[in-house]
């Protein structure tokens, strides 16, 4: 437990020390070394949990198992590696004059801000301060959103705050409903929302109020991963925010909320006795999934073509979690891993190539392979690994949830393979000549820090060429708890 306690204090701690200190030079440095320290005591919880099992805390407020303790440790890792890029990346800022030093305290502190709300949100056993992690690291996000203070991102910031509030608002009526199904068969109304204890209950608890509570959940917390029609601020977000911001928004975050629908799900397909939960699921993220696909074709900036890129495959990851069973939630697991990884590494490239041009119009993005060559190389093998090319981990995860498909639904492997065409479309017709064209006159290289993207893209390929026996153990563990049985 000492290690769970300092990755959450060392962030936490992070949000007040980084509010005094943000605007000096040195606060990048302890900004990464905060971020690389809660990465090394994410790595020991890890491994106590990987050989001991599941983790409860005395007050049962903490609980760390197979499922989230592997979030834990990748939210950490990408935090840390985003924090690389993120110190070169806001000195930019400043030298261009988009931020002032109060504004740079803001940014680091909401930083970790972020990166605690998320660790909370993994690791807590109750589910009411699930929601209020959540909900703060909405907060923390909205402040980073409007970072510039231009009246487009104080619009993203404030669309954001709202539909997102709206969404979450609908996830704790959802709790409250839980907690009311629980309390009528669970002695002891304080323990009515510890998730284990919940686990233990789930298939005496009221059907018909936990089918409501799922549906409500699925709402509030969909709201939050993106699910089509509920998706609306995340392209705007991403679009008016800092760069950094954006890769963990779709690397870590929208991973958070799905979290959170899977682990309702758990408690929910118990009390009922049926699939009703995974076939909500399954519609959300077949449209999700197809909606964005052909959004991506009607985006005219870099970062909100991405940004359909995250909705497709949250909606891909939702489908997956929804069709249940060893296989899907083997890839499902996978995918979150993968996915992560790769749009963060391409959000730091996509970042690098807007200082380059000058702009976020991909019309206006020209050359990058002649003018940065590995800020253009790095934007092709990382739109090539989301796209799903072999031998990418993309391109694995996406290979097991078609296989499932066959296996489970059969007649929705057609759409599953047009959606990823359709995308596979949107994303390439723009990229030729950001990468290949002719660059402007005057367009000159930047200071660039490509490490995180070459780290993240090097474990994409290794795991879609071999996926480690610990890593495959961990995610088999995780399978088994989430539907019962394994892979392995």
């Amino acid at each position: 437990m000492n290690a769970l306690a300092a990755t959450l204090v060392l962030p936490l701690a992070g949000v007040f020390i980084l509010a005094i200190i943000g605007h000096r030079r040195s606060a990048k440095t302890v900004n990464l070394i905060i971020s690389t320290t809660t990465f090394v005591t994410a790595l020991l919880l890890a491994i106590e949990v990987f050989q001991q099992g599941p983790i409860l805390s005395a007050n049962k407020l903490f609980y760390i198992d197979g499922f989230n303790v592997y979030l834990i440790l990748l939210n950490a890792f990408v935090g840390m590696t985003t924090a690389i890029f993120s110190g070169p990346y806001m000195e930019h800022e400043v030298a261009i004059g988009r931020v002032d030093d109060g504004r740079m305290r803001l940014y680091y502190s909401m930083y970790q801000g972020f990166l605690f709300t998320m660790l909370m949100a993994l690791s807590t056993n109750n589910l009411g301060i699930l929601w209020v992690a959540v909900e703060g690291a909405t907060l923390a996000t909205v402040l980073l959103v409007s970072l510039y203070r231009t009246h487009e991102s104080i619009e993203a910031g404030w669309k954001y705050f709202i539909i997102c509030g709206v969404g979450i608002s609908q996830a704790l009526f959802g709790t409250i409903l839980v907690y009311f199904a629980a309390v009528k068969i669970i002695p002891g109304s304080e323990e009515g929302l510890l998730w284990t204890v919940l686990q233990q209950h789930a298939a005496r608890m009221d059907g018909g109020v936990m089918a409501l509570a799922f549906v409500f959940l699925l709402v509030g917390y969909g709201t939050k991963v993106g699910l089509v029609p509920l998706h609306n601020w995340l392209p705007d977000a991403h679009s008016e925010g800092p760069t950094p911001m954006s890769a963990i928004l779709s690397g870590l975050l929208l991973n958070i909320a799905l979290y959170a629908v899977v682990r309702f799900k758990m408690l929910v397909d118990p009390a009922l006795g049926n699939h009703l939960a995974g076939n909500l699921m399954m519609g959300f993220g077949m449209l999700s999934f197809s909606v964005a696909g052909l959004l991506l074709h009607r985006q005219y900036d870099v970062k909100r073509m991405f940004s359909y890129s995250s909705i497709e495959h949250m909606g891909l990851m939702t489908f997956a979690f929804g069709i249940g069973g060893p296989l899907a939630t083997f890839g499902a697991l996978l995918h979150m891993i993968v996915h992560s990884l790769t749009k963060s590494a391409i959000f730091i490239t996509v970042g690098h190539a807007t200082h380059v041009a000058g702009t976020q119009k991909m019309s206006e993005i020209r050359g990058l392979i002649r003018t940065q060559p590995f800020v253009g190389w790095g934007l092709l093998v990382g739109t090539c690994a989301i796209a799903g090319f072999p031998p990418f981990g993309v391109f694995t995860s996406e290979f097991l949830l078609f296989t499932a498909t066959i296996k489970s639904y059969p007649w929705l492997a057609p759409a599953l393979v047009l959606g990823l065409s359709i995308a596979f479309a949107g994303l390439f017709r723009n990229l030729q000549p950001m990468v290949f064209g002719e660059p402007p006159a005057g367009q000159k290289p930047v200071v660039a820090n490509m490490w995180p993207v070459f780290i993240h893209l090097a474990l994409v390929l290794w795991l879609g060429i071999s996926i480690p026996t610990v890593l495959a153990q961990w995610l088999d563990q995780a399978t088994v708890m989430l539907v019962g049985r394994g892979v392995l």
